[in-house]
């Protein structure tokens, strides 16, 4: 998730793989494999900025929210707005079963979304 986001936004920023890279200074290489999903995304927030500030995210937007929390669930890390809220807490083992059994519908997971979003 993290890496089509950061693609589609270099790619409408007019920006090449290589190009990205060397304004932000990581390796083309790798980086195609963070965009490919391969590599681990950047964790480090003063990373996340920088790749923000190169395609016009604004931070403390809904685009950096996205790009920060892909970044976390990317390498199992869960954000801390969801872990500290308690009912969502409870709802999580919940939500892991049924999808580990039964795969939930899109209406089901958008409505998980909002409620997330929502603060339930």
């Amino acid at each position: 998730m993290f890496g089509e986001f950061i693609k589609k936004k270099r790619l409408g920023s007019g920006l090449s793989l290589r190009e990205f890279c060397r304004k932000s200074g990581y390796d083309a290489s790798n980086w195609s494999k963070v965009e490919r999903g391969v590599l681990a995304p950047p964790q480090e927030m003063e990373k996340l900025s920088e790749i923000a500030r190169l395609l016009a995210i604004e931070e403390n937007s809904e685009e950096w929210n996205y790009l920060v929390d892909t970044a976390r669930v990317a390498t199992g890390h869960i954000p801390e707005y969801i872990l500290s809220n308690e009912e969502v807490m409870r709802m999580l083992p919940a939500f892991f079963r049924t999808v580990g059994n039964v795969k939930p519908t899109s209406e089901e997971l958008n409505s998980l979304i909002e409620k997330i979003r929502n603060g339930v």
